[in-house]
């Protein structure tokens, strides 16, 4: 994102700002949820870059699944809330990023929120579909036939790709043995799209809650 330059949505942990800058963009939003993500866009916004040092943060993660719940259901509400912010005047978004960068925010905020609320209904979709014996059926035509293998071949490598990057990943870092756990990420996308759809919830009821993500587990263990 940093080599094409596009609005970069920052995390919570090690980020680095020139205090002037930082005043003159407005600072963090009090009533967003995921203040750094909304700040990482109003940093394109204001025509400025983010640059990404190649380093280690070292932050615990969520030691239950609860915990881990909340946390990303205040991430997925957080960047709602900044997605809804800025493109509430679409023009203007336009003007301020350029078609390039406006184009990357709606492909990686706008597509991660899209898939994670869809991600589920194709589950649903692909369940009854199965239950009414049509899942395999012999396409009604060619276009038919083409979409249905474009649609599969889309599904396969998506999932493989996916799950090749994060064995690769934890690899490189010396830890190989967690390779196997990739096989899960359907299970933690599905876990993902519940918490989006808890966080869609409490957009509308609870906007400005804010559960808070519990640390320090590792340290009271000792």
């Amino acid at each position: 994102m940093q080599r094409l330059g596009l609005p970069v949505p920052l995390g919570g942990t090690s980020n680095h700002f020139r205090t002037d800058l930082l005043r003159r963009i407005g600072a963090w939003d009090p009533y967003n949820v995921t203040e750094d993500a909304d700040l990482g866009i109003r940093i394109a916004r204001a025509g400025l870059t983010t640059a990404t040092l190649d380093s280690t943060t070292w932050e615990e993660v969520p030691a239950s699944l609860g915990n881990w719940m909340t946390q990303r259901t205040r991430w997925i509400k957080g960047w709602m809330q900044t997605y809804l912010v800025h493109t509430r005047e679409p023009v203007r978004l336009l003007r301020d990023l350029g078609p390039r960068r406006w184009a990357g925010l709606h492909v990686l905020m706008g597509g991660i929120l899209l898939s994670v609320l869809m991600h589920p209904l194709c589950y649903l979709l692909l369940a009854y579909d199965a239950a009414n014996g049509r899942l395999f059926e012999e396409p009604g035509g060619h276009v038919q036939y083409w979409f249905w293998w474009v649609a599969a071949f889309n599904l396969g490598v998506g999932y493989a790709s996916a799950m090749i990057v994060g064995a690769l990943a934890v690899a490189r870092r010396g830890r190989a043995d967690l390779a196997v756990h990739a096989l899960f990420m359907p299970v933690y996308w599905l876990l993902i799209s519940f918490a989006g759809y808890r966080a869609l919830f409490q957009l509308v009821q609870k906007p400005y809650l804010w559960e808070k993500t519990e640390h320090g587990a590792r340290l009271r263990r000792r």
